[in-house]
């Protein structure tokens, strides 16, 4: 018999702490305390707390496309909200939007990076072996 759905968030879901919050926190995805990065985007090897082993966890691209895309659309939105209100010269939109953007996408980054690992983490994701792709051998 299988078992629900939630029981199967509930095993995943460690010490009371949502894997998923807890990346968006930049937190460890099994305890919710440690920290998940060293530095900006670097991740420990290891949850200082918990001793989880994160050395495996890789997001690739996704955090990044994931956030030029939505930060992209933001500030899209608001150089057109702006132009169409109250037509400044293109220099003033240009100093006001192109930092906006960067300043948006490097805030953004680390939490997405820390969602989608933590979204490996819940769905137990884990990278494909040569063996995994020989089925007809």
């Amino acid at each position: 018999m299988s078992r629900s759905a939630a029981a199967l968030r509930a095993d995943r879901s460690v010490a009371g702490v949502h894997p998923i919050l807890a990346g968006l926190a930049c937190r460890c995805p099994s305890c919710g305390k440690g920290a998940l990065f060293r530095s900006y985007l670097k991740l420990n090897t290891r949850c200082p707390a918990c001793d989880f082993d994160l050395a495996k966890a890789d997001a690739g691209d996704g955090p990044a496309v994931f956030v030029i895309l939505i930060c992209g659309a933001v500030a899209c939105f608001g150089l057109l909200f702006t132009e169409m209100t109250y037509h400044p010269p293109v220099w003033v939109e240009l100093v006001i939007w192109f930092p906006a953007a960067a300043l948006l996408c490097l805030a953004a980054l680390p939490p997405f990076k820390g969602a989608l690992l933590a979204a490996q983490f819940l769905n137990k994701a884990s990278e494909v072996r040569p063996e995994d792709l020989r089925h007809g051998e």
